[in-house]
C-alpha cells in the first residue's frame, strides 16, 4: 500500500492506494468527483482511501487536478515497488447510450490522448471540463500513456462514468503481474 499526501493553500489530500481489492473510503467535498473515484477503484480492482479538502468556494478545479496528481504519484510508486506488469490494457465500455474506448500503456512516458467532448458543461455542480484535467494530472504523474475516445454519447453523466470505469478496467489489464518485461528494451518502466 502506498500513501501520499499533498498540501497547498488550495487543497489538502491524504490518499492511500493498494492495487489489491479491499475496502477503501472516499471522503471528498464534491459528491460527483467522489462517485467517479469510487467507480475507478472498483473497476480497477484497487483499494483506495481518500480524504480531501479544497477551495470549493472558488470551484472544484484545484481539488480535481490535485487528486489526479496525487493518485498518479501513488500509482507510479506502486509500479516501482512491485513486480513487472503486463503494460497494456484497453476497454470498450458502454453506458446506456454512451460508448467509450480507453487504451492504457504503462510506458514511463506521460501522455493523454483525449477525444471525449462533453455534451453539457456541468454534471450537477461539477464542471465536466475538469474530467480531462483529472486525467491529465494523473497521466503526467503516473508516467503512463492513456487514450480516451468517445464513440457515442447520450449525456454528460454517462460519459464521465464510462471514462472512469473504462480507465479502471484498462488499468486492471495493464497492471496484471508478469515475469516478462513489457518492452523489448528489457526494462519495466
Amino acid at each position: 500500500m502506498t500513501r501520499r499526501e499533498r498540501r497547498s493553500r488550495e487543497t489538502e489530500i491524504d490518499l492511500s492506494l493498494s492495487l489489491e481489492p479491499g475496502t477503501g473510503s472516499i471522503d471528498v467535498p464534491c459528491g460527483f468527483l467522489g462517485h467517479m473515484l469510487e467507480l475507478l477503484a472498483h473497476h480497477g480492482g484497487w483499494t483506495l482511501t481518500v480524504t480531501a479538502r479544497g477551495d470549493l468556494q472558488v470551484d472544484a478545479h484545484h481539488l480535481t487536478e490535485d487528486l489526479g496528481i496525487t493518485l498518479g504519484q501513488a500509482l507510479l510508486e506502486e509500479l516501482r515497488n512491485g513486480t513487472g506488469r503486463a503494460r497494456y490494457g484497453w476497454c470498450a465500455l458502454p453506458m446506456d447510450g454512451t460508448l467509450v474506448l480507453v487504451a492504457a500503456d504503462l510506458s514511463g512516458r506521460p501522455h493523454l490522448g483525449w477525444d471525449a467532448p462533453f455534451p453539457s458543461p456541468r454534471c450537477g455542480d461539477f464542471d465536466t471540463e475538469l474530467v480531462e484535467e483529472f486525467w491529465r494530472g494523473f497521466c503526467r504523474e503516473a508516467r503512463i500513456t492513456l487514450h480516451v475516445r468517445t464513440l457515442a454519447v447520450d449525456n454528460a453523466h454517462h460519459l464521465a462514468e464510462a471514462v472512469f470505469k473504462g480507465v479502471g478496467r484498462a488499468l486492471r489489464q495493464a497492471l496484471v503481474p508478469t515475469e516478462e518485461p513489457g518492452s523489448t528494451k528489457g526494462i519495466w518502466l
